[in-house]
């Protein structure tokens, strides 16, 4: 289990919105120069970004970090794809753990720990139309509620 302790550079809310979290794991990514001076300003996006593992590595698609202002050639193009740093046992367990129906790996947030970049990735089952229902209910339910405490507490 992962645990966010830094500079939240980028969160995926949708995330949380489509898919149940069944577990979640932290990994490093490799970067270059000017993509982590682009990340320290917090332009980065993970919203359409998705995992994959290719030949025991894995790799994150879709993630954009905004060319770095006055990086000039050493910018990156900002939708290139970028491989995540993962010990082999954790590889091996997500590589199992995809070959079942509808389990998807998506990054959930990328953050500073310390001086590094680390991506928190989960584990993912898609939720269906019903579900998606039901949590807005609750969330809706739950608003009510502290509303409802917030005015007895002003009386």
């Amino acid at each position: 289990m992962a645990k966010t302790n830094g500079k939240l550079i980028a969160n995926n809310k949708k995330a949380y919105h489509d898919y149940f979290i069944l577990d979640t794991y932290e990994s490093g990514i490799t970067l270059h120069g000017t993509e982590v001076k682009s990340l320290r300003m917090g332009k980065c996006s993970i919203k359409e970004s998705f995992i994959r593992i290719e030949n025991g590595e894995v790799f994150i698609y879709g993630m954009h970090i905004s060319p770095y202002e006055k990086g000039n050639i050493f910018n990156k193009d900002p939708l290139r794809v970028r491989k995540l740093l993962l010990h082999k046992t954790e590889i091996n367990k997500l590589l199992g753990k995809t070959k079942e129906k509808g389990i998807a790996i998506i990054p959930l947030k990328v953050y500073f720990k310390g001086s590094l970049v680390k991506v928190e990735i989960g584990l993912a089952k898609g939720k269906k139309l019903y579900d998606k229902r039901q949590d807005i209910a609750k969330k809706d339910q739950k608003r009510e509620a502290q509303r409802e405490f917030k005015v007895r507490n002003l009386e």
